[in-house]
């Protein structure tokens, strides 16, 4: 996998400690109240019980890993979590983690280096692995019970490039990943909102030997025109990409040749 440099990404790591809070809190509001057996769509066969208990284990998880600063993979995933007996009262026990959360990203220094499964091996990679899991559950939770979601659109669009920078290494728990090849076609995904993030785009090129992410316009290396091409707002491009959307949608313009979209898309789901 060939890196380069994003203009803008990552964001400062003061605005990933702070939406973290802002939305673990927004998703301990959502499930509170509702029917923890209610049925979650976008993540077959769990409930929103389950998807409160899969959020709060994992950010406990992760501050685990940040507090020992592990350097090579861990042997384990267990953690203690302090889970109520009762289901119900999952969305307090969620909220109730948030100081511990809050405290050990304020404690670690974002630049130090530790094993992290994705590009960035530095710690500020969990603090921002952790935002975008929290923030797409927590859209996950929402369309469950049938409302609306509404995510601020840059950090929609730094959730896109998350993505595309971590999903080559990806296919340790997403085989397909590494089954995604090509002849030298280029996908874009490109921004279409009116303001701060429109024309923010993403070029992924599928080869015989794998993919890469290709260097974004303004860099040295120009971009190539796509063989296909998808446009939207970084919002919905963002579930997009997390396979709560399809691309045939009204919400997206789509060009070119969808034999390389229905490709990328069918190794790209986890």
């Amino acid at each position: 996998m060939e890196t380069t440099g994003r203009a803008g990404h990552p964001l400062p790591y003061g605005i990933y400690q702070q939406a973290i809070e802002r939305e673990t809190l927004h998703f301990a509001q959502v499930v509170r109240g509702a029917d923890p057996a209610t049925a979650v769509p976008s993540c077959p066969d769990w409930t929103l019980a389950e998807l409160t208990r899969h959020v709060g284990a994992v950010q406990r998880w992760f501050c685990a890993l940040l507090t020992r600063m592990v350097q090579e993979p861990p042997s384990s995933r267990d953690v203690e979590l302090g889970l109520p007996h009762r289901v119900e009262e999952y969305a307090d026990w969620l909220a109730t983690g948030v100081p511990e959360v809050v405290g050990v990203l304020r404690a670690i220094d974002p630049q130090a280096a530790m094993w992290a499964w994705g590009e960035d091996q530095h710690a500020r990679f969990w603090a921002r692995r952790m935002l975008f899991e929290t923030l797409v559950h927590r859209v996950d939770a929402e369309h469950a019970l049938g409302r609306e979601s509404e995510i601020d659109p840059a950090l929609a669009a730094d959730g896109v490039d998350e993505f595309l920078v971590n999903l080559p290494y990806a296919g340790i728990f997403a085989p397909a990943v590494a089954k995604l090849r090509g002849n030298g076609e280029t996908i874009a995904f490109r921004c279409t909102d009116p303001a701060g993030e429109a024309g923010k785009e993403w070029q992924v090129r599928l080869d015989p030997d794998g993919f890469r992410l290709l260097p974004q316009a303004g860099t040295r290396v120009p971009p190539t025109d796509p063989q296909a091409a998808v446009r939207g707002k970084a919002a919905d491009l963002l579930l997009l990409l997390y396979g709560r959307r399809s691309y045939q949608e009204a919400a997206f313009e789509v060009s070119g040749e969808p034999t390389a979209l229905d490709r990328w898309f069918a190794h790209t789901a986890f």
